[in-house]
This record gives structure tokens, sequence and C-alpha cells, in this order.
């Protein structure tokens, strides 16, 4: 993998720090989180107590007093391991900051620093069964009862969801239409009147805990509110998703430079009629076009990259990256496990669970003909 142009010295090596962690507690566990459909709890602990918990929230709030580059760093390390069981980018990346940035002084320190220990697991609860990407039209409502909410409604495809301790739950506080009546609560998972369904079974990600989440009832009180204000749900989640969608493309980038990686030393190793695979024209010439794209993927992510850490990136700019780099990063991993033939097609490769896993990154955040929408408004 190339060095990316924002990497120091410094995350040069919490970069070692995380590639050993993820050899030690993840490689050896792949197949074990597969089949139980979601990591084991102390994994989160685990990471907690070397620092790779909240790296980018202030030391303040339990945090790594970071920037965006070491979460990064850690998600390209975990693609390294072809794993997608993990979801430490949501916790960290997603959830954390949702907290950090409309979280009263309260919240902040309630919750992040048991976020940064992995004793609270993060989840955030947008999608339902029947809305998908259209977020103005939630149906899962929160209507005030004294000093309290009370929510009622389903959600889908969460991520973390089987683990959760707090969820971040897109809500209607209002039956007004359209966006004005979205807000962001806080439902922690040991309420009465929540409910975890099952553990979704998915194409791929298999050890990733992705679930259906229900509240009948649930009371939280209004100071779960996220903002000061109710109805500034839609804005607040304009305002994040940009780097949601950033940290697929980082995953993506780094799923091409691994796929490649594995091919390279499998096409030199495996012979066929007497010689490397590597030796045919065919192979060198897809191998190369599949190192263009990874290098092409690479510039373009770690100038959006950089551009974040200043405050620079557009909404426009990010909806390019994640829709490029994930609808490459699945073609890159088709043209690999083709050069591994009937081996590529076998679950005990890590191509193999790559090409699964990388479908949903079109999906995920926003599906890729939505970013082509917000693409098209700015032209």
């Amino acid at each position: 993998m190339a060095k990316p142009s924002w990497e120091t010295e410094e995350l040069a090596a919490l970069r070692d720090m995380a590639r050993s962690f993820c050899e030690k507690e993840i490689v050896p566990n792949i197949e074990k989180f597969a089949q139980q459909h979601h990591v084991d709890r102390d994994l989160w602990n685990k990471a907690g107590e070397l620092g790779l918990l909240c790296m980018s929230i202030p030391e303040e709030y339990g945090g790594g007093g970071g920037s965006f580059a070491h979460e990064a760093v850690l998600i390209e390390e975990q693609a390294r391991t072809a794993d997608t069981s993990w979801g430490v980018s949501l916790h960290n990346g997603i959830v954390a900051h949702y907290i950090l940035a409309y979280g009263s002084e309260e919240q902040k320190k309630t919750w992040l620093p048991k976020m940064a220990t992995g004793e609270v697991v993060g989840a955030i609860a947008m999608t339902e069964p029947g809305t998908g990407s259209d977020l103005q039209n939630v149906k899962t409502k929160a209507v005030k009862d004294g000093d309290d909410y009370v929510i009622d409604g389903s959600k889908t495809f969460i991520t973390n969801g089987g683990q959760a301790d707090l969820v971040v739950v897109v809500v209607k506080t209002d039956t007004s239409e359209g966006a004005k009546g979205i807000s962001l609560v806080l439902v922690e998972t040991d309420r009465e009147g929540f409910s975890r369904g099952r553990i979704l079974d998915k194409i791929g990600m298999k050890g990733q805990d992705t679930a259906e989440l229900n509240f009948a009832g649930v009371r939280v009180p209004q100071s779960n509110l996220l903002g000061e204000q109710e109805g500034l749900g839609f804005l607040q989640l304009m305002q994040q998703l940009p780097q949601e969608r950033l940290i697929i493309a980082v995953g993506a980038v780094a799923g091409m430079e691994v796929g490649l990686e594995k091919t390279l030393e499998y096409t030199k190793d495996r012979t066929a009629f007497g010689r490397p695979i590597f030796g045919f024209q065919n192979t060198k010439f897809k191998l190369a076009e599949v190192a263009t794209e990874a290098h092409v993927g690479r510039v373009f992510l770690d100038d959006c990259i950089e551009k974040h850490l200043r405050g620079e990136l557009d909404i426009p700019t990010v909806a390019m990256a994640k829709c490029w780099t994930t609808d490459t990063a699945q073609k890159v991993a088709d043209e690999c496990l083709q050069l591994f033939g009937g081996y590529g097609y076998m679950n005990e490769y890590p191509i193999a669970r790559m090409w699964a896993d990388s479908r949903v990154q079109r999906i995920y955040g926003g599906t890729n003909e939505i970013m082509k929408e917000i693409i098209a408004r700015s032209l």
C-alpha cells in the first residue's frame, strides 16, 4: 500500500500499533465472527485500552485528541485484514461525532468517555423498512409526554445494532412534511420497550451485527434530544454524512490496494501450463489496470482527506469520492477474484470475502444513485 500523503511520523507509529492489534485480535477470529454474526464484546474493551477508540475526539471527553487522519489509519489497517466484522469506523467516526457536534456538555461528558474505553458501543438508526435512503420520510415518532419523549417505530440495517448500548435515533418530533420535523434523540438500549430484532443474514459482511431495532413506547427524557431544539435533525445528518461517505471511500480504496497485493502474490506463486499465472499477458494487463485504478483512487482519496482535515471538503466532492471509489472497488474485487480461478470462489481465500463484502459499499451511506443526484445538483 502506498504511503498516504497526509501520513506523519505519529500516524506511522499508530499504523504499526493498529496493524498489530488487527493481526492479533481480528485475523485469528474472522471465521468465528462470521459464524456468530458479531465480534466478541471484549474486542471493544481491548481497543479502548490501547486508545484505538474515539481517537478524533478531544482529550477532555476521554478521546485521543487526534483528527480524522487517525481514524483513517485504523480503517485502512482493518481493511488490510479483509475484515468487515468490527463496526469501529461507525462508532469512532460517526456516532461519537454526532454527540461531539450536537450534544450538550452533559451528554458529551456522560457518553464520550465510555465510548472511548469500549464500555459503551454506539450505533445510529436512520434507515427504516419502508424508507431506504429517503430520510425525510421516516415514520418513527418521538411524542412529548411530560418531561419525556415516547418513541415508537422500527429501524433496519443498523450497524452495531446487536451490541450497541447507545443509539442515535432519527425520529419525527412533529408531523411536518419533509425535513422540518426530523430530530435526533439518544436512546439507551436498556430502556423498557426497546428490543432488537434478528441479526440480518447478508450476502457479505457476515461478521457484522447488522440488526433490526424496535421501539415500542420507549421513554427517554427530553434532555436526550441532540441539539438545542427540535427539528434540526435533517441539517445535522447533512452536516455529518460527508464524513461517513469519506469513511466508506477510505475502506474502498484500502480494499483495492489489498486486493491488488493479494492477487499479485497469488499470480506470482501459482503456476498453470508450466509457468506462473503472472507470466500470461492477460494477467499482466488486468493487474496493470487494477494497479492504475488503485493508484487513481489513492490520489483522489488523499486529496479528499487533506481537504477534510482543513475543513474544505464539500458535499459534491465527497459524493464523487464515495461513488467512484465504491464502484471501482467492486470492479477491482471482481477482476482479482477471476485471477484466482476456482479458489477465488472459496470463502477460505480473503479475496472471496472481499468480493462479497464490497458490494454493499455502493448502497450504504446513501446509494450511489443518490450520490449522482448530489453531484448533478452542483453542475
